[in-house]
């Protein structure tokens, strides 16, 4: 007997044993897909993991229902990177499989209704209304799914009515599996063989004498088979011919042509040549050749290149020397809004060598994609990706670039696995003996300890290309400016004046706010009562655009309150600001400016990314406002000056790492502002210009942001000198949390006393209740000298202990390591 083990899409933390053949054993290989029934009914896409003949002890192995592959589909190397992921992310090894796999490979069964042929007739009153609705259906149709019943009795839970009619054996449910990817399919055409002979073509056009448009076509495609030497598309030769489709048609009727079909990718690279990338100038050649000795001893190097000094052109002749020796990229991005610039750029250096892997992709693209990585396609020799990227199945990297390595969207948050893309590559890189460069203009506290304890090879370049000074930052005090009434709407006179002038001359200005909306907080005057989302602990914010409330944690919306719901006034009013009510106060100052707005509410669709940033650059936009997806690595010729709108909010938050990212926001969003050769401006509205970070981050200084930042850490015991575990406990029932998270940090405290480790909590976060679940956190702060893989099994020792109390076994946990 031979069995295998599968890892299932679930979130289990164990592999599940089923029986296979002696043939399907010989045939089944590490990392190739089977469908398994898995439950009372449902199959399930699983992943192979061992083959063996040992038989499980505690129960019955079922026998798989079919394979999926001819062959692997993850590789051995990314299983070992997964299991890694699982271990440390103290997470289930089918999270990782259900995360990194695009969903189209996924394939679940779907259930199907089926009348029941032994059912005999027992009259009307036999049914209720709905029950009947059903059976009148299916003497209709051979079966039904479950989505269409649910369309007949007009109802979404439909299992009451189900359950009932297979109680009265009226109905058999089946589970069947559908493969969701479909190949894209490109129909081509070509002379029929009867007539590949001179002859047979020339005794063909005089048949078709009468027939003119036909006669064309056969000559066009005769001419187009001679220059090209490439197959020819149906619609490629219906243009060329300047013809309908129905002429084309007749002569595939005829047995003239023939017809075709192959299989082409969904995303595919029609550009033109490529070009010959540039040449470097003195300060990014000698980055160039430190990184590249820096190399030889260690296998990360850091590149802290302030804005603007060309790191992507350094990153490009490294990406060509790798792609000579037949290896594979992996370019890391935080923000879906850089591919769309960086795409264009490494197109022009490498053509279809570049692939994008990311979620605004559709399933279908990602599987392309996916297959062309496993195959060492030369279509993907560079992968340019969002932190997702990391899960590919690489099979020969050489080098992985971390562009802009301090983000936090490298860090996965919902769901599981909650891994960070930029410690996950560096893990990534160790398993392929790759190359791991990350590049940035402000580096995260943690990558820059590393390179003063040099675990990491650090590099600078301390220009900016072609010579160009760095943006000149100017802190604008708005307490002052509203003591002496000098401001319109939220804009002080500075900088209405600094955009005026941009205007003027032709230039482009961008506008930073890190909030979205029109206002997040709407106000009754008279007795103070302000709009609550009923499913989360937090106002509702004003979106102008839909006249609406909504929550930004779980969607809920409301129409616009024309009076107060607590006391009936209708004296309300906003507090607060996000991009919508700075791109309507631009439109009141400035009504000749083109306005534009880049936040999650105007970049939903696909290519909503790609729209906005490509009418920017060709100047259809004067002032652009957005949140912090605009703050990062995008280049934009003609922005002379960048506005912040108010720094507060950033310097003024509940974290440990809120200066350092106000630091970085700052300087990143400054780094947009005269890249060319006038030197830019950029204006900071603060109520506090005399803070340390700002006065910092207006003088460039880094240095001493680092020093003060690592000295309070050391201090207060944060990372990078401990490390951090979040535990997150949800349930609806508040009492419930409070019990749960109670019993766990005592067990806790029991488990650590004396090894140094410091347990904080439980509390409620300021955000107490999302989705009308209660959320309360406990944080392990584990020193640097402690073993961390043993303090993990420590933890998952209580965590096996608690889910074996009934009345917790509903609260769920949640593990984030080296929480951001």
């Amino acid at each position: 007997m031979h069995f295998i083990d599968v890892i299932l899409p679930i979130p289990l933390t164990k592999t599940f044993v089923y029986q296979v053949s002696e043939r399907e054993a010989d045939f089944l290989e590490k990392g190739m897909r089977v469908a398994v029934p898995f439950g009372k009914s449902k199959i399930y896409t699983a992943l192979v993991y061992a083959i063996h003949q040992n038989a499980p002890t505690t129960y019955k192995a079922k026998e798989i229902d079919q394979i999926l592959d001819r062959s692997a589909v993850v590789s051995a190397r990314q299983l070992e990177f997964w299991e890694w992921i699982a271990s440390y992310y103290m997470c289930s090894l089918g999270e990782v499989f259900k995360a990194a796999i695009p969903s189209a490979l996924l394939l679940e069964s779907e259930t199907i209704i089926l009348p029941n042929k032994n059912f005999q007739w027992q009259g009307e009153e036999f049914f209720s209304d709905q029950e009947s609705l059903v059976y009148e259906a299916l003497q209709h149709q051979s079966s039904l799914k479950i989505q269409e019943v649910s369309d007949i009795i007009d109802r979404k839970n439909v299992l009451p009515i189900l359950k009932a009619l297979i109680e009265k054996q009226v109905i058999q449910l089946k589970e069947e599996v559908y493969e969701t990817y479909k190949p894209k399919l490109v129909k081509y055409v070509k002379m029929h063989q009867d007539y590949n002979s001179d002859q047979a073509l020339s005794s063909l056009l005089d048949t078709l004498s009468r027939a003119k448009k036909q006669r064309e076509v056969v000559l066009k495609l005769f001419s187009m088979e001679a220059v090209t030497q490439k197959p020819i598309q149906v619609k490629e030769l219906e243009t060329e011919s300047k013809v309908s489709s129905a002429v084309v048609k007749s002569l595939i009727d005829k047995g003239v042509l023939e017809v075709y079909h192959l299989q082409t990718d969904r995303v595919q690279y029609d550009g033109q040549e490529t070009v010959e990338s540039k040449t470097l100038n003195e300060y990014q050649s000698t980055a160039l050749t430190q990184i590249k000795g820096q190399f030889q001893e260690k296998d990360v190097v850091l590149l802290h290149g302030v804005t603007s000094s060309g790191k992507t052109e350094v990153y490009v002749k490294l990406i060509e020397q790798v792609i000579q020796k037949g290896q594979q990229v992996l370019y890391l991005l935080p923000e879906i809004a850089l591919t769309t610039q960086l795409i264009k750029r490494l197109q022009q250096y490498f053509g279809e060598k570049v692939s994008v892997y990311h979620s605004k992709y559709s399933n279908n693209e990602r599987v392309e994609v996916w297959n062309n990585i496993l195959k060492s396609d030369d279509k993907a020799q560079i992968v340019l990706g969002a932190r997702s990227a990391v899960l590919l199945p690489f099979s020969n990297l050489g080098l992985i670039v971390v562009d802009e390595e301090h983000e936090q969207s490298f860090k996965q948050f919902d769901p599981a696995p909650r891994y960070h893309a930029r410690d996950a590559a560096v893990v990534l890189g160790k398993l392929h003996q790759a190359k791991v460069l990350m590049g940035t203009a402000t580096p995260s506290i943690e990558s820059y300890f590393n390179t003063q304890n040099k675990k990491y090879g650090l590099v600078e370049i301390n220009r900016r290309f072609a010579g160009v000074l760095m943006p000149d930052i100017e802190l604008t005090d708005i307490k002052e400016k509203h003591r002496k009434k000098r401001m319109k709407g939220h804009f002080s006179d500075r900088l209405i004046e600094a955009i005026a002038d941009a205007l003027e001359l032709g230039e482009q200005v961008i506008l930073f706010q890190n909030r979205r909306g029109y206002a997040p907080i709407l106000e009754c005057q008279e007795c103070g009562n302000s709009p609550q989302c009923p499913n989360c602990d937090v106002s509702l914010t004003y979106h102008h655009y839909r006249d609406q409330l909504r929550c930004h944690y779980c969607g809920h919306a409301m129409a616009m309150q024309q009076s107060c719901i607590a006391c009936g006034s209708s004296e309300l009013s906003t507090k607060g600001f996000g991009t919508e009510q700075i791109a309507h106060e631009l439109a009141d100052l400035f009504p000749e400016a083109k306005v534009g707005r880049m936040d999650s509410d105007t970049t939903r669709g696909k290519y909503s990314y790609e729209k906005l940033l490509s009418s920017f650059e060709r100047l259809e936009i004067d002032i652009l406002v957005g949140t912090q997806m605009l703050t990062k690595g995008l280049d934009f010729r003609k922005v002379s000056l960048v506005g912040v709108m108010n720094a507060d909010n950033l310097l003024n938050f509940p974290d440990f790492r809120a200066h350092e990212r106000s630091f970085q926001l700052i300087q990143q969003v400054s780094g947009r502002a005269g890249r060319t050769q006038k030197r830019g401006k950029v204006i900071v509205q603060t109520y506090n210009p005399y803070h340390q970070i700002l006065q910092q981050a207006s003088m460039n200084d880094f240095q001493a942001m680092y020093t003060d930042q690592i000295n309070e850490r050391y201090q207060f015991k944060y990372p990078p000198f401990i490390r951090l575990i979040k535990l997150v406990f949800r349930h609806r029932d508040f009492s419930k949390v409070n019990e749960a998270s109670d019993w766990y940090v005592q067990s806790l405290k029991t488990v650590f006393k004396g090894s140094g480790t410091e347990i904080l909590g439980p509390v409620f976060p300021a955000v107490a209740r999302i989705r009308n679940e209660y959320h309360k956190h406990i944080i392990i702060k584990i020193p640097a000298h402690q073993s961390l893989p043993k303090s993990k099994r420590a933890i998952l020792k209580i965590d096996k202990s608690f889910q074996a109390i009934p009345a917790y076994r509903s609260v769920r946990i949640v593990y984030n390591v080296d929480a951001q």
